[in-house]
C-alpha cells in the first residue's frame, strides 16, 4: 500500500501543473488590466506602468507562468496584490471557516441522505420511495443561491430565529477568543457555551443550504446501491435462515452497498472543502470560496492561482483517502 500511496501522490504533480496552466490562461483572457483596476481610472499611464513593472505584468506570459511555477515548487503561493498578505496566511485564516461549514453540511447530508436512501430501497415503489426520490430530485435541481436567499428571508428576516449572515456575533459580550481558527473547537476548549450556541446558530442556514445537493445525491446513490445488494443471493439466504430484517438490511446489505456511497461522499466532501462560492457569498461566510470569488472580481492573480491550486490539492488528497478506505470496506480489494 505504501508504494500505491507514493504513486498517487506523485500523480499530483501533473494534475497541479495542468490546473495551474488553465487558471493562468483563463485569468489572462479576462479583459482589463489589474494595474488599472488597482489604481482606478484616474491613474496616469506612468503610474500604471510602474505598477505593472512591480507586479511583473510587463513580462511575457510564458515568463510569468514559469515564475509562478518556480514559486510553486518552493511552496510559495505568492502575495495578494491588493492586501499584501501572503497567500498561505490568507489560506490559514480562511480554511477553518470553510472546513467547519463543510463538515457540518456533510454531516447533515450523511445523517439524512443515507437513511433516506436505505428506506427508499427497502420500500421500493411505495409512496415513501416516490416522495423521497422526488425530494432528492428537487434538492439536486434547486439553485443554491435561491434556496439560501429563501432560508434567510424565512428564518432570519420573517421569523428572526437565526442570524442572516456572518460566522459569529463578535459584539455580544462573549469571552470567546479564537485560538486555532476552528471556532467550535475553540469555544469548547474555553468552555464558552454562549459563544458555542452563537457559532452554531450562524452555521445552521449556510450548512443546510450547502448540504442539499450532496444530501440528494447520497440518497439516490444509496437507494441504487441498496437495490442492487438486496437482490443478491446471500441476502435471500440470510432471510431464509430467519435473520431479522433489520439485521439483513443494516449488517449485510448496507455494508456491501457502501463502496459507491463512500466514493460519492469523498467527491462531494472534496468539493465542499474547495469552498462553496455561492453559499459563502450569500451568507458572507469568510471562507476559501468567497475569498477566491473576490480575487476573481479584483483580478488578483496570486489569490486565484494559489487558491485554486490549494483547492485542487485538497480535492485530490480527499480522493486518495477515499481510495484507501475501500480496502477496509471490502477485504477483497488490495493495492499493489
Amino acid at each position: 500500500m505504501g508504494r500505491y500511496i507514493i504513486r498517487r501522490l506523485l500523480q499530483l504533480v501533473p494534475v497541479l501543473l495542468g490546473i495551474s496552466l488553465l487558471v493562468f490562461a483563463f485569468l489572462h483572457l479576462i479583459p482589463g488590466d489589474p494595474a488599472v483596476t488597482m489604481l482606478g481610472d484616474r491613474a496616469t499611464p506612468d503610474e500604471v506602468a510602474v505598477l505593472r513593472e512591480r507586479m511583473g505584468l510587463n513580462e511575457p506570459l510564458p515568463l510569468q507562468f514559469l515564475s509562478f511555477l518556480g514559486s510553486l515548487l518552493t511552496f510559495d503561493l505568492g502575495t495578494s496584490i491588493f492586501t499584501g498578505v501572503p497567500i498561505w496566511e490568507e489560506i490559514r485564516l480562511r480554511w477553518p471557516a470553510t472546513f467547519e461549514l463543510s463538515v457540518i453540511a456533510m454531516l447533515i447530508a450523511l445523517v439524512v441522505g443515507i437513511p433516506a436512501g436505505v428506506i427508499a430501497a427497502v420500500r421500493k415503489n411505495s409512496i415513501v420511495d416516490n416522495v423521497m426520490m422526488s425530494g432528492s430530485l428537487l434538492g439536486v435541481s434547486m439553485p443554491v443561491y435561491w434556496l439560501g436567499l429563501l432560508l434567510v428571508y424565512l428564518f432570519a428576516v420573517n421569523l428572526q430565529w437565526l442570524p442572516p449572515s456572518g460566522r459569529i456575533g463578535v459584539d455580544q459580550g462573549f469571552s470567546f477568543q479564537p485560538i486555532t481558527g476552528f471556532f467550535i473547537f475553540d469555544a469548547l476548549i474555553q468552555g464558552d457555551f454562549g459563544a458555542l450556541k452563537n457559532i452554531l446558530s450562524h452555521l445552521i442556514l449556510p450548512a443546510v443550504t450547502l448540504s442539499t445537493i450532496p444530501l440528494a445525491i447520497l440518497a439516490r446513490i444509496t437507494r441504487s446501491a441498496m437495490l442492487d445488494v438486496l437482490s443478491q443471493d446471500y441476502i435471500r439466504t440470510a432471510r431464509a435462515k430467519g435473520v431479522l430484517e433489520f439485521w439483513v438490511v443494516a449488517k449485510h446489505a448496507l455494508k456491501n452497498a457502501m463502496l459507491p456511497v463512500v466514493t460519492i461522499v469523498g467527491l462531494e466532501f472534496g468539493t465542499l472543502l474547495g469552498g462553496a462560492i455561492l453559499t459563502e457569498t450569500i451568507f458572507s461566510w469568510p471562507g476559501i470560496g468567497k475569498w477566491i470569488y473576490e480575487g476573481i472580481l479584483l483580478r488578483d492573480y496570486p489569490v486565484v492561482q494559489g487558491g485554486v491550486v490549494f483547492v485542487a490539492f485538497v480535492f485530490v488528497l480527499i480522493n486518495l483517502l477515499v481510495d484507501l478506505s475501500y480496502a477496509f470496506l471490502d477485504p477483497r480489494i488490495q493495492y499493489k
